[in-house]
Order: structure tokens, then sequence, then C-alpha cells
């Protein structure tokens, strides 16, 4: 089989936003592509906290699942972490202080625990796709500061329409250090540069011995891009960002299935 290990976004892309759980068809897909040998790893923003018990009742028990953007990787039987990464201390505060300066709405989130500055209708929605609580603090600067937290990624909620400016103008005030990306047209997620999806395809292909060109990854947004110019086979879902569509294989929409798509091609080239 040309491609070894396949790595998935979630939201968007193996399970769609209008939908209460991943399909049928994905799933059927993603247990024949096991069942030939191949390693398959989701690989998304969520908190671990969020992403294991959905993993878990879909029956996948055992392997690695890779969260925060790729800055996490653990096993999902135990919860073990493989892969830890954090901000540095005066970069996660940097970001935070930049944001609430901007009168953004903000997630902080350590490996276990998110932290929000506002208690509203967006926190609501999040809490209840995601399956987890956020703690409210007003001032997330200054509680970071007094805690001396340990931050994995920082998130905003935003008005789409600001988004690309908001992006630009944070990536030129943050620099080189730091990743500002999007996970969908109304988050604009912030973490390391040393923390994307892109370097959770190369741990992965160091932990499992494979090699980069062996590997196949999909995704829907631009926080996927990292994980698609790393990986051998590059595909993306049709209603997905269209920066991902220049260089990466078109599959069908995330409610058509797309993962499966994706499978059953490589699948049928073997």
């Amino acid at each position: 089989m040309k491609y070894k290990l396949f790595m998935s976004d979630f939201d968007g892309t193996l399970k769609c936003p209008t939908a209460d759980a991943v399909s049928e068809k994905n799933l059927q897909a993603i247990a024949r592509y096991r069942a030939a040998g191949g390693t398959f790893v989701v690989c998304t923003g969520r908190m671990l906290s969020s992403i294991l018990p959905v993993l878990r009742g879909l029956g996948v028990s055992e392997g690695l699942v890779s969260a925060y953007q790729g800055a996490t990787i653990a096993d999902i039987a135990t919860g073990k972490l493989l892969k830890d990464g954090a901000f540095e201390f005066d970069d996660a505060l940097k970001t935070v202080r930049l944001l609430e300066s901007l009168n953004q709405h903000v997630h902080v989130y350590t490996v276990d625990a998110l932290y929000c500055n506002r208690d509203d209708e967006w926190l609501k929605g999040y809490e209840k796709v995601c399956g987890v609580k956020g703690t409210i603090r007003e001032n997330l600067t200054c509680f970071i500061e007094e805690t001396k937290l340990r931050v994995v990624k920082v998130l905003a909620i935003i008005d789409p329409a600001d988004g690309e400016t908001l992006r630009q103008k944070l990536t030129g005030l943050l620099g080189e250090k730091h990743y500002v990306t999007f996970s969908s047209p109304f988050m604009l997620e912030v973490t390391p540069a040393c923390n994307t999806k892109g370097t959770a395809v190369k741990f992965l292909s160091d932990y499992y011995g494979v090699d980069l060109s062996e590997i196949a990854a999909i995704g829907d947004q631009l926080n996927d891009l990292p994980m698609l110019e790393v990986a051998g086979g590059k595909y993306t879902v049709a209603d997905g960002d269209d920066r991902l569509k220049g260089f990466a294989r078109v599959m069908p929409r995330c409610d058509e299935d797309a993962v499966a798509a994706a499978i059953e091609e490589i699948l049928a080239d073997k």
C-alpha cells in the first residue's frame, strides 16, 4: 500500500458540523484501511479531553491521536502523552495580551483545561460542540501572569469578515515564533510555530518508522495546511478552504464522506 499512515482532521473533514457523529461510511472505510495494514490517526485542534471520549465512543480504543493543532500526541487507550508541546511563557503572555488589547473573545488552553475571558453564546456553543467546560477569567493576561500558566494553544472567536486582516496583523506583530491560522471561519488560532499539524506528521513519521512520502493527510481549513504540505498524499474536501485546493487532491464534500473517498482511492491503488 502506497500510504501506510493516513492522518485526518476531525471537524469539517471526518465529522460534519451538522452531523451528530462520524458517518458509518467513513467508519467502515477506516476499518478497511486498518485491516489492510494501514495506521489511521486523527489530527485535530480540539482538546484531548474533547477528542478522546469521541474516539473511544466510535470504538477506536487503541493507537494515537494528535490534539491542539499537533502540539500534543497521546495514546488513546491510556491518555499517556508522547508529545507535550507548549508556548514559552513570554510568548503565550504576548499572544493573549495582544488579543485582549484588540477586544477579542479569547480561549486559553493548557493540556487539560480551558480558560475564557467571556461567558457568552459563542462559548456556550463551543462547549456544546466540543463537550468541554470553560472557566471564566475576565482578564486572562493577569491570570496567566499570576499563575505562570503553561499554555498549549490560544484561540480567538472572531468575525469572519475581519478574519484575514486580523490574521495578517497578528502574524506581523507576533513574529516567526508564532503560527497564526484558522480552524474555521469563526476561529483564529495561535500556536508556537514549532507545534503545528505539520510537526505532528513528522513526529508520527519518526514514531512509526514511516517515510513522509508514505503518509497521506486530509483536511478542510487553513490550520491543516502544514499537515498537507509535509505529507506525501495530500487531500482536501470540496467544501473546504480554497487555499488548500491548489496543491491537494479535492475529494467530495465532508457531508459526502470525503475521508471514505480518499481511503478507497488509496486502497484501490495498492
